[in-house]
Parts: C-alpha cells; sequence; structure tokens
C-alpha cells in the first residue's frame, strides 16, 4: 500500500539537514537528549519551533521535541510559512505523503478537507495544492516529529503565504474545529517559525523577547502586532498565531517559552544573527 503513495521528495536533504538516516537520526537524538527542560506544567497541546537548518537551530528546537519526547498523537499538524511566491494564501501539498530520510509521513485528507470547508464558510478562502514544493519551513520539523513520536501518525501540512492576523485566526479557528472531536491525546500542533532576522545580537535578542513575551502571554494577536508595530520579528508570525488561537480553542491555557537562542551562538557571528524560540502550549 505504501509503494503506491504519491509521496513527495524532500527537496532539503542532504542540505538543511543530514541526508543519511543514521547520522541524521543520532544528530536529532543528541539534540533532544541535551534539552534541559524545565517543569511543564500541563497537558501540552502544541509545541512552536524553529525552522533554520538543523545545525543552526536544531539545538533550541531539541527542546520544543524534548517537551513531547514519547508522546504517540495519531495526528499532527504542521503550521508553517510559505517562503516562496504562490498566489494561494494558503497552502498545503498536493501529494498523499511527506517522505524524509527517515520515512514516510502519510497526509491526513479528510481533516484537510474539513479545515478547508471551515475556512471556506467562515473567510471565502480554499486551501491551494502544490506539488514537488521546495519550502523547507515545514519539511524541517518532520525528522525530529519522526524521532520524537512513538506510534504511526499522520500529517496535516498547512503552510501561510497571507499571515494576516484575518487569516491566521480563521485557519485557528478551522484546525480547531476539525480537531475538537478527536481524543485530546490524539492530536498535536505544532507552529514552525524563526524569529528575528539579520539584525546584531543586541537588537535581535529586543526584537525576539517582544515576541517570547507575547508568546508566553497566550496572545495570538500580540505576536502579529509585534511586528507591524516594529517591536517584534517573527518570519512565522501567522503559523505560530494560527497555532495559539488554534490550542486555545481546544482547551489550551498556558503557555511556557523553553529556550531562545540566536546563530550567533553556535556559528560566533553576532553581526547578523538569526533568532530561534521554543515554546508549548498546555492545558
Amino acid at each position: 500500500m505504501q509503494s503506491k503513495m504519491d509521496i513527495r521528495p524532500s527537496p532539503i536533504a542532504g542540505q538543511w539537514y543530514q541526508a543519511n538516516a543514521v547520522r541524521l537520526a543520532a544528530q536529532i537524538d543528541r539534540f533532544i537528549e541535551e534539552a534541559e527542560l524545565p517543569e511543564i506544567d500541563g497537558e501540552i497541546v502544541g509545541i512552536m519551533a524553529p525552522h533554520a537548518g538543523h545545525i543552526y537551530s536544531g539545538a533550541v528546537a531539541g527542546y520544543a521535541f524534548a517537551a513531547v519526547r514519547g508522546l504517540s498523537p495519531e495526528l499532527v499538524a504542521v503550521v508553517s510559512p510559505m517562503h516562496h511566491p504562490y498566489f494561494e494564501p494558503i497552502l498545503t501539498s498536493a501529494h498523499s505523503a511527506y517522505g524524509t530520510p527517515l520515512g514516510t509521513l502519510p497526509i491526513a485528507e479528510e481533516v484537510l478537507d474539513q479545515i478547508n470547508h471551515e475556512l471556506q464558510g467562515e473567510i471565502g478562502v480554499r486551501i491551494g495544492r502544490i506539488s514537488n514544493d521546495s519550502e523547507h519551513s515545514l519539511e524541517i520539523e518532520l525528522p525530529f516529529l519522526q524521532r520524537a513520536l512513538t506510534g504511526a501518525l499522520r500529517l496535516v501540512p498547512i503552510m501561510l503565504r497571507d499571515q494576516s492576523e484575518r487569516m491566521a485566526k480563521a485557519l485557528g479557528n478551522a484546525l480547531a474545529k476539525a480537531l475538537s472531536g478527536m481524543d485530546k491525546s490524539s492530536y498535536l500542533l505544532v507552529a514552525s517559525t524563526d524569529l528575528s532576522h539579520f539584525y546584531a545580537q543586541k537588537t535581535a535578542k529586543a526584537l525576539d523577547a517582544e515576541v517570547l513575551r507575547q508568546v508566553e502571554a497566550f496572545d495570538p494577536a500580540g505576536v502579529i502586532q509585534a511586528e507591524e508595530l516594529g517591536k517584534g520579528f517573527a518570519c512565522g508570525r501567522g503559523a505560530l498565531a494560527a497555532v495559539m488561537w488554534a490550542a486555545r480553542e481546544l482547551g489550551a491555557r498556558k503557555a511556557q517559552v523553553l529556550r531562545h537562542a540566536t546563530s550567533g551562538d553556535v556559528t560566533g557571528d553576532y553581526d547578523r544573527v538569526v533568532g530561534y524560540g521554543a515554546a508549548v502550549f498546555t492545558r
């Protein structure tokens, strides 16, 4: 049955992360095992994780995925930005599965259909379908999911071109409605976002701190407005806000930032850094 799947081949394995499955698994396991988690209060509904190359942001991502290590959800919804100029404001894969060096993740088509139905009803927007895309921000999270979670899981992949508050809130509501009838332990939400881009370390830390303050306040509108007001920066602000809105509708009441770092902490170059954050949303 699996051999008949239309699998999206990875365009970034060997560039953004290890192409060798053994080395990839070992690297991810090390990132997860080296994370020193604080005490997490409550049941995790969703996480926030960065999406740069694993050598740059993997250590921070390790905190987010260490928090969910050993869980066995049936569905994982990964919401990311779309960095490429497609026409549609919101996109998903036209393939039936994603492939990484660690295996295949089938897509939950019926859940995407329901989200699509809800979006059309609320704001008149359809989810576009694309084949052979080169978007990294969604795929970069998949090997972490494959190592951290147990059991078979299916994927709900969503990529946002339009990261406005209107779109993010509508998507969050639609995602929550699609998952609301399921057992609470059977799904996980993942927001894929980096923070500030190419500022000096001092400026980057200030911009990142404002976004993370809005995350800890559990204020999705605040995440988007932080950038609109020039006080913060998150390249996946709409994806992050959508997951926060969905998590709130699904019963989450608390957000907790687990880790922050920048690319400069890895490379030693603090003149032009990218910020990374990890967080959890709990009920």
